[in-house]
């Protein structure tokens, strides 16, 4: 039985400094949550970044970033783009159940049973809307696992992210080694930015300094 997974972040988490609230604890700047962090505080072994079958899309209204969120879904509407781009952060098991139940507000120390996910490619784990994990590859042999929404995305209606969402999405992919003119066409697209956000805003949105909250 694997003893690690890559996590794959799709949304914020893949900016390093939002990420580490969920490892280290603490309240982000913009919030009043308090998180409790990892049990096991590690950096991660590795960080990588990965292209997953599928796509992402922003839905739901979150009340931390006043707008739509980051989904992934391995089943994208037809005509929907395709290409989910992630960072991989190497986890141990322990690791990636403390911030899954994070993401859902609970205090970490649930566990996770990696091998029924590895199994049958999704389990819902609970009602809520990140606790959905998902398997959709592997990378040097170890499994690459994400969360979302339960939900079939067609069934919802896409949601505009907030500019501050938005630029914390554009820092996590710069910090890949992504330019702005590749951000902004990589998320144009998405479900949610198409149609609601013009190029220029965009690009100002992803150009701009944001804290991590």
């Amino acid at each position: 039985m694997t003893q690690h997974i890559w996590y794959a972040a799709y949304g914020s988490n893949m900016c390093a400094a939002r990420f580490d609230y969920y490892r280290l604890g603490g309240t982000p700047p913009g919030t009043d949550h308090l998180y409790a962090g990892f049990r096991d505080p590690t950096p991660p072994a590795r960080s990588t970044t990965l292209t997953l079958p599928g796509t992402v899309y922003f839905a739901w209204e979150s009340p931390v970033w006043t707008g739509g969120v980051a989904f992934y879904t391995d089943r994208p509407a037809p005509g929907w783009p395709t290409g989910a781009v992630a960072r991989g952060y190497l986890l141990t098991l322990d690791q990636f159940a403390d911030l899954l139940d994070q993401e859902m507000y609970r205090t970490p120390g649930r566990g996770f049973d990696v091998s029924r996910v590895v199994e049958q490619g999704r389990v819902r784990f609970g009602p809520g809307r990140y606790e959905t994990v998902v398997h959709p590859g592997t990378k040097d042999d170890v499994p690459i696992l994400t969360f979302t929404a339960p939900w079939l995305p067609e069934t919802v209606a896409p949601q505009p992210p907030s500019a501050r969402y938005l630029g914390m999405i554009g820092t996590g992919l710069r910090e890949q080694g992504w330019d702005t003119d590749g951000i902004v066409d990589y998320l144009r697209r998405r479900p949610g930015v198409a149609g609601h956000w013009d190029e220029r805003d965009l690009r100002a949105a992803v150009l701009a300094t944001h804290d991590t909250g």
